[in-house]
C-alpha cells in the first residue's frame, strides 16, 4: 500500500531525514517512534504528501504521487489519505456530524451518502448521540474520536496519525488506541502511527524506530 525508497529531507543545513525506505502492507498497522526531532512526523507529513522530499520515491496504491502536480495531488489526499493529529482541529462553530461531513463535501460527494457516512462512523465509535454538539460540549476523547471520524469519512485506504493520543488522559488514550484495531477489523486500512506512547507503539504489527533520521531497526 506504502512504498517509500530513499526518502531525503533537509531544512536550510539541517538533514532530517538521511535516506529513509520503508513499504507498509494494506491492512498493516505500524508504530514510529524515536526522539523528538528524529524525523517521525517530517517522514508522516512527506507519506501524506503534506510535505515534499528533496529526493526519493513515495507511491501509494501503485500512484507515485510526488509526481502529480498541486491540484491532483490534492485531490488524491483528500480522497485516499485521512490524517489524526495531535490536536483534533475540529472547527468550533460547526457540530460534530458536520465536521467529519466536511472532507466528504470537499470531495464534492453527494450530500445525503456523506451525511450517511458520518453517522456511520459516530455509531461505530458509539458517540451517536453526540451528533448535534458541538467540540466545546464534547470531551476531550469524543472531540478526538470526531476527528478520526472526519479522518475516515472518505473511505481513505491509508490512515496517518501524528501522536493520535498524547493530548487525552490515560483512559480516553487506551480507547482511541483499541479504536483503530477495531477500525483495521471493520474496513481494513493501513495505519501509520507516530507516538511516543510506547503500548501503542508495542500494539501495532511492526514497529520502526527512527534515530537521527534513519530508520535505526523494527520489531515485530
Amino acid at each position: 500500500m506504502i512504498t517509500a525508497k530513499d526518502i531525503q529531507k533537509s531544512y536550510d543545513s539541517l538533514k532530517v531525514l538521511k535516506g529513509i525506505s520503508l513499504e507498509v502492507n494494506k491492512g498493516e498497522i505500524i508504530s514510529i517512534v524515536g526522539a523528538s526531532g528524529a524525523g517521525k512526523s517530517t517522514l508522516l507529513h512527506i507519506l501524506g504528501t503534506l510535505d515534499k522530499p528533496d529526493s526519493g520515491i513515495v507511491r501509494l496504491n501503485g500512484v507515485d504521487v510526488m509526481g502529480l502536480p498541486d491540484r491532483k495531488m490534492a485531490e488524491f489526499r483528500n480522497r485516499h489519505i485521512g490524517f489524526v493529529f495531535q490536536f483534533h482541529h475540529l472547527l468550533p462553530e460547526f457540530t460534530a456530524l458536520e465536521n467529519i461531513c466536511i472532507p466528504g463535501y470537499i470531495a464534492k460527494r453527494p450530500v445525503k451518502e456523506v451525511i450517511n457516512k458520518a453517522m456511520e462512523l459516530l455509531d461505530f465509535m458509539n458517540i451517536k448521540d453526540r451528533a448535534t454538539h458541538k467540540p466545546s460540549e464534547l470531551s476531550g476523547g469524543e472531540q478526538q474520536r470526531v476527528a478520526v471520524a472526519r479522518a475516515l469519512v472518505n473511505n481513505p485506504e491509508v490512515i496517518l496519525a501524528d501522536e493520535p493520543s498524547g493530548n487525552l488522559d490515560s483512559t480516553s488514550a487506551v480507547e482511541l488506541h483499541n479504536l483503530f484495531f477495531r477500525l483495521r477489523e471493520a474496513f481494513n486500512q493501513t495505519y501509520v502511527i507516530v507516538t511516543h506512547n510506547t503500548e501503542l507503539a508495542n500494539m501495532a504489527d511492526r514497529k520502526l524506530t527512527i534515530r537521527d533520521g534513519v530508520i535505526e531497526n523494527q520489531t515485530v
